[in-house]
């Protein structure tokens, strides 16, 4: 069994090799600027762990975990276009360097090279890779369609339930798809494959929240993002959510009204608020509680228990990151 870190080390040797022609040099310049930002490369590796978990690693994993990575950082680069991102880990978005008709033509290749690489696997289990792939895919625009008319609502309009329902859709089930990608790769049955999946999809929840927590309360230098990002363009998150459920009358009014003014020190004020409410201790039980449903699916996986070790490992690095 290798650890996350190495595994990390396998898949950067793998995936740096040269992934895209020179020419027209714009478009991929601009591809391969979203993929030189320095990415954790988490959902490739759960690729790996969810293989190895059955059996040995294959080379499919590598081709498969590529896949997924690609996926990714095309849904990155789409999403900063339309969040107007300027920043993205700490550095210039594609969109801000190379123009939107290139960022919009540079992440349609990169999907394109999905499929790339999706095609080399195994005959055996192609049907069943891409099938699970592309629902992923298509559940991963979904929730971000959800999204986007999310932020047309009024927050209180918002239900939680909707928004967990949103974030499993965006965020989640890429995590999950990576992990029973894997376990179709090593060979796992029906039913180990939903545990994993379900495994992931929780950690993912839960790692959401450990993001929009980072947003607000971390440190910008460590979490590559300006902090309270998320309050200056009212955006909807776990936090806002339940403070809007926590909130007395009077931090109630406060709230409001400082997403409609936006006041210079709007940032400063709106944590004040978090920490009153003690949304930040809710989030830590919030977060928690996927953890732990996430662990109740891992504990269901039909293979020993010291195979399941790195697992436990990367879910704790995941959610008790401050970057």
């Amino acid at each position: 069994m290798h650890s996350f870190q190495e595994l990390i080390a396998q898949f950067s040797q793998h995936f740096e090799k040269e992934r895209f022609p020179k020419e027209p040099s714009r478009l991929y310049n601009a591809a391969s600027h979203i993929l030189g930002i320095s990415g954790k490369r988490i959902r490739p590796v759960l690729c790996l762990m969810g293989n190895e978990l059955f059996d040995d690693v294959r080379a499919d994993a590598f081709e498969v975990g590529s896949a997924v990575e690609l996926f990714h950082n095309f849904t990155l680069l789409h999403d900063d276009i339309m969040d107007k991102a300027p920043i993205r880990r700490g550095k210039p978005t594609v969109h801000t360097v190379y123009g939107d008709p290139a960022a919009i033509l540079a992440g349609d290749v990169m999907l394109i090279y999905v499929y790339e690489r999706l095609n080399k696997v195994d005959s055996h289990y192609k049907q069943k890779i891409i099938s699970v792939f592309n629902k992923a895919a298509i559940e991963v625009c979904e929730g971000q369609q959800l999204d986007m008319d999310f932020e047309g609502m009024a927050p209180e309009d918002v239900k939680y339930d909707d928004y967990v329902h949103m974030i499993g859709l965006k965020t989640s089930v890429l995590l999950a798809a990576s992990m029973q990608l894997g376990a179709i790769i090593g060979g796992a049955g029906e039913g180990n494959q939903q545990h994993i999946y379900s495994f992931g999809k929780n950690i993912g929840i839960a790692f959401q929240i450990q993001d929009d927590y980072l947003d607000a309360f971390g440190d910008p230098e460590k979490f590559g993002k300006q902090q309270g990002g998320d309050i200056l363009v009212n955006k909807k998150t776990f936090l806002l959510l339940k403070a809007l459920e926590l909130c007395n009358p009077e931090q109630l009014a406060e709230l409001k009204m400082l997403m409609e003014t936006s006041p210079a020190d709007k940032v400063e004020r709106v944590l004040h608020l978090f920490r009153a409410c003690k949304v930040d201790e809710w989030a830590e039980k919030e977060k928690e509680r996927f953890q732990q449903l996430a662990f109740q699916s891992l504990d269901n996986i039909a293979v020993l228990s010291n195979r399941k070790a790195p697992l436990m490992e990367l879910a704790d690095y995941l959610l008790n990151r401050q970057q």
